[in-house]
C-alpha cells in the first residue's frame, strides 16, 4: 500500500504538469501587441478535405516585430489559410497579396491591455482550479488508504507533501501570469 500512494501521487504529478502545459499554451495564444507564430497556434486550415494545423501547411515567419508573415507551401490553399485565420476569430486581418499573408498586428490601447490582464489571470485561475481538483483527489486517495490500514502517521506525512506540492505549483502559476501580465503592459 506505502508504493501505492507514492505511485499515485507521481501520477497525479503528471496531471499537474499537464495543467502548467495547457496555461502556457493558453498564454502564448494571448496577443502582447508584438507578432508571433505562437498567436496562430491551434488554427486548423482545411486541406484535401481534413483539418490540418497551419504549421504543417505553410511557413510562418515574422518579417518585423509587428508583422507575421505566412507563406503556404501550395499557393492553391492561400485561401484556405485566410479563411482560417478569419474563422479563428483573433482579431487579426490578414492582408493576402496572391503569394503570402501578412497579419500587422496593431498596437494594443491601454483598456485592450487590461482585457488581456484579465484574460490572462482567468486563465491562471482556471489552472488553479485544475490544480486544486488534484489536490482533492491526492487527498481522498491518501485518507481512503489510511482508513484501509495505511499507517496514520505516514499518510499525515504524505499528506503535507502534497500540500507542499499543490503549494509549488500554485506558486508556478502566479509566476506564468505575473510575467505574461508585465509582458501585456510593457509597451
Amino acid at each position: 500500500m506505502h508504493a501505492d500512494i507514492k505511485k499515485y501521487i507521481k501520477e497525479a504529478t503528471h496531471y499537474l504538469d499537464d495543467a502548467m502545459d495547457h496555461l502556457h499554451k493558453e498564454l502564448l495564444k494571448v496577443r502582447t501587441g508584438k507578432a508571433s507564430s505562437q498567436m496562430l497556434e491551434g488554427i486548423l486550415v482545411e486541406y484535401y478535405g481534413s483539418p490540418t494545423p497551419i504549421h504543417q501547411v505553410a511557413n510562418i515567419s515574422l518579417s518585423d516585430a509587428r508583422t507575421l508573415v505566412i507563406q503556404p507551401w501550395e499557393k492553391s490553399i492561400i485561401a484556405d489559410v485566410e479563411r482560417a485565420i478569419f474563422g479563428a476569430n483573433l482579431g487579426l486581418t490578414p492582408q493576402n497579396d496572391g503569394e503570402m499573408i501578412r497579419i500587422s498586428i496593431p498596437p494594443l490601447t491601454e483598456d485592450r491591455r487590461k482585457d488581456l490582464v484579465k484574460q490572462s489571470k482567468h486563465l491562471g485561475e482556471e489552472a488553479k482550479i485544475s490544480i486544486r481538483n488534484a489536490r482533492h483527489k491526492m487527498m481522498d486517495f491518501i485518507k481512503k488508504s489510511v482508513k484501509d490500514g495505511y499507517p496514520e502517521d505516514e499518510g499525515k506525512r504524505r499528506e503535507d507533501d502534497v500540500e507542499k506540492l499543490i503549494k509549488e505549483y500554485g506558486q508556478k502559476v502566479d509566476e506564468l501570469i505575473a510575467a505574461k501580465e508585465k509582458d501585456i503592459m510593457t509597451i
